[in-house]
């Protein structure tokens, strides 16, 4: 029997493919909001980022996420998904 095949995805921030399981899901629902996708049952254009806060500043600072889900992405989305990403690492932490 052959091992069973891991889906890779690549962060948007640092650029490494890694298994889809060890990243956090960004998605853009079908009604345009864009939010952290813990599960990756939602439905919508997915994009993927690694836990930590840095790769976030990277896809941040290279516009990343806007090229992904062709769209402006403000500020505040961006607050979100930090908050969203501290509290996640905070309770693998904990």
């Amino acid at each position: 029997m052959t091992p069973k095949k891991i889906p890779m995805r690549m962060c948007l921030g640092c650029g490494e493919m890694k298994p889809k399981r060890e990243l956090i899901r960004v998605v853009k629902q079908p009604d345009g909001a864009i939010c952290l996708d813990v599960t990756g049952k939602k439905s919508g254009r997915g994009a993927y980022i690694c836990p930590q806060t840095e790769c976030l500043e990277k896809a941040q600072k290279a516009r990343r996420l806007e090229k992904t889900f062709s769209c402006q992405i403000s500020g505040e989305v961006y607050a979100a998904l930090r908050t969203a990403m501290q509290e996640a690492e905070g309770n693998q932490n904990g």
